[in-house]
């Protein structure tokens, strides 16, 4: 293993440790926690910030899929300095500045898979690129390759004051599509200014009687959305797949902050007759390197003309972790959290 000449790094850490899988306020500081060992292709990495994200909140209640068990350090997306770098060939040397993602990013050092890890753009302090490898990745994936978002379409955006949302109505626009946003009351203002051309609560609800998909179909003049990026799931699902345009409408789902929802083979054939998508950043950059390697090749060129600037998260102290994911499943934050180690 090769580690940084000028910094030694200390056998133990403070850690962000979840015991159970009864939420996040059983999240705690722990001051003993084990720095991890880069193994072949990996890199250890100084946290200078960590992504907190809705994924975080469903792990702690053991919803997540193929999520770590209790007991275990928490989180899994962080930026900071490569410290130390295993055996095998790579391109990062350590004092490189990356955004990557891998299993405990809510403590002071965590492991990335080298391969995966990407180099902080020119100019950002790790903080501003939170959200790069997963926010930002994953709503261009879902509006580009996998929505094939067209100029003069509608696209519907849920919960667009969040990390992902936020970046879908900014990239939308970008390509010439009329957004269509989620959000709550309170948020109305933030996510106009990124662009959307309609705002609407996330039950629908702008006219008294009007559900989502109500509203929808009246915005659109009865023809629906081409596009619905879905991250809610619940009874949210059937009304994203109600306001979705009939044989071309495109659902792509990359959430389910609400819980699962179903649809079965007859509401295809008789009821919702659209195209169903199903998206995970992580699965895809494993399972399709080639489109994420176009994906991120894309991201950087948007950063590059300034479509999506410098994240600004809300920063939380490490020790207040649980209060971050609590305020997140309360649907009381707005735009990208961190947590400070």
């Amino acid at each position: 293993m090769n580690s940084s000449p000028g910094g030694a790094v200390p056998p133990v850490m403070r850690a962000l440790r979840q015991p159970s899988s009864t939420g996040p306020h059983d999240l705690h500081l722990v001051t003993d926690a084990p720095v991890p060992v880069p193994g072949p292709g990996e890199v250890l990495v100084r946290v200078s910030a960590a992504g907190v994200n809705f994924a975080d909140v469903m792990q702690t209640h053991g919803t997540y899929g193929d999520g770590p068990t209790a007991p275990y350090i928490a989180g899994f997306e962080a930026a900071g300095e490569v410290v130390a770098v295993g055996p095998g060939p790579g391109d990062l040397e350590v004092g490189a500045h990356v955004i990557g993602t891998g299993p405990g990013a809510f403590a002071e050092y965590m492991v990335m898979a080298a391969g995966s890890a990407t180099r902080v753009p020119p100019g950002w302090t790790d903080e501003q690129a939170l959200g790069l490898v997963l926010n930002w990745a994953t709503a261009l994936a879902a509006l580009r390759p996998l929505g094939r978002v067209a100029a003069g379409e509608t696209v519907l955006v849920h919960a667009a004051a969040g990390g992902v949302g936020q970046a879908a109505v900014r990239l939308a626009k970008h390509y010439g599509a009329t957004v269509i946003a989620t959000a709550s009351a309170a948020k109305h203002a933030t996510v106009r200014a990124l662009g959307a051309d309609h705002v609407v609560e996330p039950r629908g609800g702008d006219h008294c009687g009007d559900d989502l998909a109500a509203t929808v179909a009246r915005l659109t003049g009865g023809r629906g959305v081409d596009l619905v990026l879905e991250s809610v799931g619940g009874e949210t699902f059937r009304a994203s797949l109600a306001a979705a345009k009939r044989v071309t409408g495109r659902v792509v789902v990359y959430g389910a902050a609400e819980g699962p929802a179903t649809i079965s083979n007859r509401d295809l054939t008789f009821t919702h007759q659209v195209h169903m998508i199903g998206l995970h950043i992580g699965v895809l950059s494993q399972a399709a390197p080639e489109i994420y390697a176009d994906l991120m090749a894309e991201l950087a060129a948007l950063i590059g003309i300034g479509v999506l600037p410098p994240g600004r998260p809300t920063v939380y102290d490490l020790a207040d972790g649980a209060t971050a994911l609590c305020e997140l499943a309360a649907r009381n934050t707005t735009g990208k959290l961190a947590l400070r180690p």
